[in-house]
């Protein structure tokens, strides 16, 4: 057991320093090759134009750990299986959002995106990748590339402040890992201890005021699209049946947010797919707390809901509906509050 967990502390290190180490030679890439993101639009919430492809290096940190893993370890044939196709998956995404990236300021149309998204998340499917309480197989097959597609996106669509996405996904990755442990499933346990690692080795430079990048929607599609595999790899329902719904938890912030700029958008007779500043980490600089402090309370939060997940895969069915209700509570509150606020 203590070898099993040296190779999830060596696949995190392993993601953390190649993203580490990289993040700066793709930042001085794109300056010199001028590839920027300038605050070319009122939607844009940072001031100068700043250096984009820090997700060259997420996800060459992921890719990284995977490929020294696979070569120093003897993995079970099922792990090796589910891991190549989060690798595969994973490169289609972060090729989308390369290419939506080398198209700024403008980028890709969003169907084309759909399109390409849904061929990612197909393979998952196909390689056994799905949700397991929902039949017959197809149905769930269905419901799977929806939610895939759905969780993909939303790491995009938060990624709107700096340290924001990069801290979501480090707390829901290692939210995965924590849930995943008491379970069989070796490749989510390695797959998430990979993309924290990535995601925590990139966040320092896009915090950073002097060496700032950002990681480009090749980073968060990737990081996205990962997560989602994450998230239907475990068997949640061991000891109740609404364990299922722990991915939920983990994940909620960016789903949370996905959702909330969706229904304000629709509700002002907007496109859901064209941006704003109804985001709740905007709403929340609106209310007066410093960037820095939005991010580390959302990244606070963010593990809250993930001990909250881990403890309703571990309740009885009562306790495990006590969560629920105490996190519903809670969001139903916050949420209200947020729409309150005015962004004009």
């Amino acid at each position: 057991m203590s070898r099993e967990y040296g190779l999830y502390v060596a696949c995190f290190a392993v993601a953390a320093a190649i993203s580490g180490a990289l993040t700066p030679l793709v930042r001085l890439l794109s300056l010199r090759l001028g590839l920027l993101d300038a605050p070319s639009s009122e939607v844009k919430t940072h001031k100068t134009a700043t250096p984009i492809f820090g997700g060259v290096a997420i996800w060459a940190g992921f890719v990284g750990a995977m490929l020294l893993l696979r070569f120093t370890t003897n993995f079970p044939t099922g792990t090796l299986y589910n891991l190549r196709s989060l690798v595969f998956g994973g490169t289609l995404v972060f090729l989308l959002g390369l290419a939506d990236d080398l198209r700024r300021p403008q980028g890709l149309d969003y169907k084309p995106k759909f399109v390409v998204q849904f061929l990612a998340t197909g393979l998952l499917v196909l390689f056994g990748l799905r949700i397991h309480f929902i039949h017959p197989a197809w149905v769930a097959g269905a419901v799977t590339m929806v939610w895939l597609v759905g969780v993909t996106n939303s790491m995009n669509i938060i990624d709107i402040m700096d340290g924001l996405a990069a801290s979501q996904a480090t707390v829901a990755a290692i939210g995965f890992l924590l849930v995943s442990l008491p379970q069989q499933e070796q490749y989510v346990k390695f797959a998430a201890a990979a993309v924290a690692g990535a995601a925590l080795g990139f966040l320092p430079w896009n915090l950073s005021k002097k060496y700032k990048v950002f990681m480009g929607d090749c980073g968060s599609l990737t990081l996205g699209f990962l997560l989602a595999g994450l998230s239907v790899g475990t068997h949640y329902s061991r000891i109740n049946d609404v364990g299922v719904f722990a991915p939920l938890l983990i994940l909620f912030i960016p789903v949370f947010d996905t959702f909330f700029v969706s229904v304000l958008r629709l509700n002002q007779g907007k496109s859901p797919f064209l941006g704003s500043k109804d985001h709740f980490a905007l709403r929340l600089e609106k209310l007066g707390f410093s960037r820095g402090r939005v991010v580390l309370a959302t990244a606070a939060a963010a593990g809250l809901l993930g001990f909250c997940a881990f403890l309703a895969t571990e309740l009885s069915l009562a306790g495990a509906l006590a969560v629920y209700a105490f996190v519903a509570a809670a969001v139903a509150w916050v949420g209200w509050r947020l729409a309150s606020v005015s962004m004009k």
